[in-house]
């Protein structure tokens, strides 16, 4: 591995303006880190080093329509390429899922009319899930990260080492997300109250609009009730007892958990000046908003039902409705996205783990320090060097010595002489 040179050598020194980031901001997942920005591995970053604005220069810069640029002409088939692949993952998904639900309703016999746009919608949030996931994992950083994760879930040699390692970081890092709790324990539980709402909303609406479980009664009244799956049937329930108010009141519960969850994360965006200075509107608060009104919608119609007798119950319906589709649809293309890329960390987790186990733990070729995993840093190297970044053995070196370094670079190169 080359080393950086010494501040003194001004011919081989980074200039002042080196990009020195991606080396050194990558978290605990990488340069393509799941939660960051949910444009960060879109189409524009799959086309590579080859493509219209890598390091040779704008395509058309040798002729008047671009046509004399050659890597211009081989990122566009680049990205191409990935769209194609991509668009045929989600139409792949979208037919499957189709035929779970026409399978699962036993041919749409338990199939409710009523609740169609939400089954359209779902067939829209699996196309668009496909889709994005398959651009971004065509970027070199996240299929990096991806690949790395599979081969360490599929690995019997870390199952043998660690036989617990996986359940736990599924437990802790997906369920519970410890790792918000060393940011802030109010975050922590907001996050908690808002993951775990929609996890129980989303165990009820999906298969409910799909017409895989239906509630049958064989008075047609109740209080006795059947839940049935795929048809079959489950379990036998009183309407009127505590089982029964949980059966029917699942979604209550769940409006119940999202709406403080929420509510602080917007209240934080409204007061929080650091969370102020880089937010956007469609991509921090539309989530948050749409999350708000979804849960106050739905227990506003519970009350109409119970409390008013109906009344306005048709126009909350409706509003409802609509809500639920926009975020459906929105998931794919917003913050929400990050919901989908989050497991895939767990296997870099799980490659940085094992790694641990077995010491490979990599220190800074300058103070010594330990930086991270040595496998990780291998890892990080290649990605740059499949973005062409020339300077990866930035990798080798701590954040603080990388600071070091260019601050000597600046002084004895820009600054000659300044004390």
């Amino acid at each position: 591995m080359t080393e950086p040179p010494e501040p003194s050598d001004a011919a081989a020194q980074p200039t002042p303006g080196a990009r020195t980031g991606p080396a050194e901001a990558p978290g605990p997942t990488g340069p393509a880190s799941p939660t960051g920005p949910a444009g960060s591995a879109g189409p524009a970053g799959s086309a590579g080093p080859t493509g219209p604005t890598g390091p040779t220069g704008p395509a058309g810069s040798a002729g008047p329509a671009g046509s004399a640029g050659p890597t211009g002409f081989a990122g566009s088939a680049g990205a191409r390429s990935v769209t194609g692949r991509a668009t045929a993952a989600g139409v792949i998904v979208s037919v499957l899922l189709i035929l779970a639900i026409v399978l699962g309703s036993r041919l749409l016999e338990n199939f409710d009319s009523a609740l169609l746009p939400y089954a359209v919608a779902a067939v829209f949030l699996a196309f668009g899930v496909a889709y994005r996931y398959m651009v971004w994992v065509s970027a070199p950083g996240a299929r990096r990260l991806f690949n790395q994760g599979w081969r360490s879930f599929f690995s019997v040699a870390n199952f043998r080492k660690a036989p617990t390692a996986l359940p736990r970081m599924i437990a802790t890092y997906l369920g519970f997300q410890k790792f918000l709790g060393a940011r802030s324990h109010a975050r922590w539980a907001a996050h908690q109250l808002i993951f775990w709402g929609c996890v129980l909303a989303a165990l009820i609406t999906f298969p409910l609009t799909w017409g895989w479980f239906t509630f049958t009664s064989g008075t047609g009244s109740g209080p006795g009730y059947e839940m049935r799956i795929w048809g079959f049937k489950i379990i036998g329930f009183d309407s009127l007892d505590v089982l029964g108010w949980l059966m029917f009141h699942g979604l209550d519960i769940a409006a119940v958990l999202v709406i403080p969850g929420a509510s602080y994360f917007l209240w934080r965006r409204m007061k929080d000046r650091g969370a102020i200075t880089g937010q956007r509107f469609a991509y921090d608060l539309v989530p948050l908003i749409a999350l708000i009104v979804i849960s106050v919608t739905g227990l506003l119609l519970t009350f109409s039902s119970v409390f008013l007798h109906g009344g306005g119950y048709e126009f909350l319906a409706v509003l409802h409705m609509v809500s639920v589709v926009f975020t459906l649809i929105y998931i794919p293309f917003g913050k929400f996205f990050h919901i989908v890329q989050r497991p895939a960390a767990v296997g870099m987790q799980l490659f940085k783990y094992t790694a641990r186990q077995d010491r490979e733990v990599f220190a800074c070729r300058r103070c010594e320090e330990p930086i991270d995993t040595g496998p990780y840093v291998d890892n990080l190297r290649a990605t740059m060097r499949d973005l062409s970044l020339g300077f990866d053995e930035w990798a080798e070196y701590c954040p603080r010595c990388k600071r070091v370094l260019r601050g000597s670079a600046y002084l004895s190169q820009v600054k000659k002489g300044f004390k």
